[in-house]
């Protein structure tokens, strides 16, 4: 398999993490996420660690990146995506455990600009605008953010207008950068991903009722090296302390029940 060796090489850097921090670690947990959780999910296994011992390490990259991972045999306890499709996909390779599979977030998709750019983009006609050259999205084949954006765009009828505009990118993270530096005149973030930067500022948000229903859904993996503390950080992330991280970084959380 060609990603052993980098597995391999992952493996023993999340376990040297955990050695820095303690030696006499009850357990390790190591977590597939999507990139949007970067920060909020750091804080929240930084308090688990304090509470309980238990060291838990992630892997931050774009949903449909981890879900070909564990598809390829990624020895992961937990995965996280920011895309049902993605999870559908590990779900379908029998790698993940059914009954542990539940809505954990919600988010909402926005549009933002460079912080010092003036109003050129207020509402979504805009983006037609020829002093809009370059707008960034995660890759609308592939990355769930831009999945999403491409779908809102086809349903106001402006997908083929903006087209050639487009910059791909590897996830929403390479797209907050894109806007950053000034490499993309706009692009597609989470709302979330708003609470990241001081460089971009908010252009516009997606009405709820009018963009694509965007869960975060969370399993545990099957054959997880760590299962029963994987189990058991899942349901940290129902707690208190895990939803006022996660309302505080701007997420929607989802009633256990949902």
């Amino acid at each position: 398999m060609k990603t052993s060796r980098w597995w391999l090489t992952a493996g023993l850097t999340a376990m040297a993490a955990c050695s820095a921090l303690r030696n006499d670690q009850p357990a390790r947990v190591l977590v597939s996420a999507a990139v949007s959780l970067t920060g909020v999910l750091e804080q929240i296994g930084a308090a688990y660690h304090q509470d309980t011992g238990v060291c838990v390490s992630f892997n931050l990259a774009g949903s449909d990146t981890l879900a070909t991972q564990l598809i390829e045999g990624a020895p992961i306890d937990l995965f996280l995506s920011a895309d049902g499709a993605q999870m559908d996909r590990v779900a379908t390779a029998g790698r993940i455990v059914l009954d542990t599979r539940q809505d954990l977030l919600a988010n909402q998709l926005v549009v933002i600009v460079p912080a010092d750019r003036g109003g050129t983009v207020i509402e979504p006609g805009d983006l037609t605008s020829a002093s809009i050259r370059h707008i960034a999205l995660g890759d609308p084949a592939a990355v769930p953010a831009g999945v999403y954006a491409r779908a809102y765009l086809e349903s106001i009828g402006l997908w083929e207008a903006v087209a050639g505009k487009i910059v791909p990118t590897r996830d929403v993270r390479a797209v907050l950068a894109a806007v950053e530096a000034g490499n993309a005149d706009t692009g597609f973030v989470y709302r979330t991903d708003l609470f990241n930067s001081r460089d971009v500022r908010l252009a516009f948000e997606i009405p709820l009722d009018e963009g694509a229903e965007i869960y975060y859904p969370a399993a545990v993996v099957t054959g997880a090296p760590s299962g029963v503390a994987a189990t058991r950080f899942l349901e940290y992330l129902r707690s208190l302390t895990a939803k006022t991280a996660f309302e505080e970084a701007g997420f929607i959380v989802m009633s256990a029940d949902s």
